[in-house]
């Protein structure tokens, strides 16, 4: 070794005096740590220093191997810088490695392995992160910052009925492939910005005015999100739309009284048909109703005085019958018929002819009597109430 104690104990900068170092002169070399004169206190010597620090390296390798320490030495240095390529990637990352700054791979969560800087280094990016942009307005840090909320360039589109709509809605999105995000994406919040504002504009290009205002908003929510997601996949932008939410759809603030004006009337048209309908749905059931009981009760009269007058053809020809058989008694059984109903609700005096008969035969008229107290009965009753 050069800086081995060698001959007359000389360093690398050649030998020291005769005195060891400790006088003014006599030496080829320099001397560190020397003070003026020769009697003083010496400061440390560079020499012994480093002698002895090489001694120290001798100890650790091996006696016999000379210069092949070096070698294992190289070997353990090789070995540590190839065990500092384990990295590990937290679930909410991926990881981009770069090789000599050319993007080679992304890595999952876990444990991975790089080829150690500085052949290869890893970039950690943060892809369930949701970011949100706003499209058509602003939010209120914004507003305080720039003073304006509505942002009539991004929000007045045209619709299918040549209508113009005022619409605000926010896009949320997260990151799929840190890759191509990073190297495929100059500026990715104004990418999707301007991704999602045509999106919207050809869905509501494709929708008329009354839909995209009521019942058709979530359908308009929903084709757009999907429109703008396949719009990001062809670019390879790595993004992933997570949520679309349409705040605001409404008529330009010119003309929006106007527009709320039609929709009253439009609201009035139909609470007049509907109670119409629902005039007509109750009346004409009515109507059938009352008609069909008029029907039905003409039928049962039909029904009525044709049995009754069948019952009273069949009767007159039982009769007729009978008188054929036997004209007398018929006869006679009529006229107590039609007797009997004569005087069943008659005043009857019944009075005896024949001989040894007593004229005037007292009638006791029990079913008259028995009205008549029953009649008395309920008087007396409601007089006393």
């Amino acid at each position: 070794m050069p800086w081995t104690n060698q001959g007359n104990g000389g360093g690398p900068w050649g030998p020291r005096g005769s005195n060891g170092g400790s006088g003014n002169g006599g030496g080829d070399g320099p001397s560190w740590g020397r003070q003026g004169g020769g009697g003083g206190p010496q400061g440390p010597d560079l020499e012994d220093l480093l002698r002895r620090g090489q001694d120290r390296i001798r100890t650790l390798l091996p006696q016999n191997m000379g210069g092949k320490g070096f070698g294992f030495l190289l070997l353990i240095l090789v070995a540590l810088w190839l065990g500092s390529g384990f990295y590990t990637i937290s679930p909410e990352e991926q990881g981009v490695v770069l090789r000599f700054g050319e993007y080679k791979k992304t890595t999952q969560p876990g444990l991975n392995y790089h080829f150690p800087y500085p052949v290869e280094t890893v970039i950690k990016v943060a892809v369930t992160t949701v970011r949100r942009v706003e499209i058509g307005y602003r939010s209120a840090s914004e507003v305080a910052r720039t003073g304006d909320r509505n942002v009539a360039d991004e929000s007045l589109m045209l619709t299918g009925d040549e209508n113009i709509i005022d619409v605000n809605f926010a896009v949320q999105w997260a990151l799929k492939d840190a890759g191509k995000f990073a190297f495929n994406v100059r500026n990715p919040a104004q990418t999707v910005k301007d991704a999602a504002e045509s999106a919207m504009r050809e869905v509501i290009g494709q929708s008329d005015i009354a839909s995209a205002l009521s019942e058709g908003r979530e359908r308009v929510a929903d084709q757009t999100q999907d429109l703008l997601q396949r719009v990001l996949d062809e670019y390879e932008t790595g993004i992933l739309v997570t949520e679309l939410l349409l705040q605001r759809a409404d008529p330009p603030q010119a003309v929006i009284e106007s527009y709320r004006d039609v929709q009253r009337a439009k609201a009035d048209q139909e609470r007049l048909i509907n109670e119409a309908d629902a005039f007509k749905n109750r009346v004409v059931p009515e109507a059938n109703g009352q008609a069909a009981q008029l029907r039905a009760e003409a039928q049962a009269y039909k029904e009525q005085v044709v049995a009754r007058a069948d019952g009273a053809a069949q009767r007159f020809i039982a009769v007729y019958d009978e008188y054929n058989l036997a004209r007398d008694v018929t006869k006679q059984r009529i006229y107590l018929e039609t007797m009997e109903s004569v005087f069943r609700d008659m005043n009857k005096v019944i009075i005896d002819s024949g001989e040894g008969g007593t004229g005037v035969v007292p009638y006791l008229p029990l079913p008259e009597i028995q009205k008549r107290v029953g009649s008395t009965s309920s008087d007396s009753s409601g007089d006393r109430q």
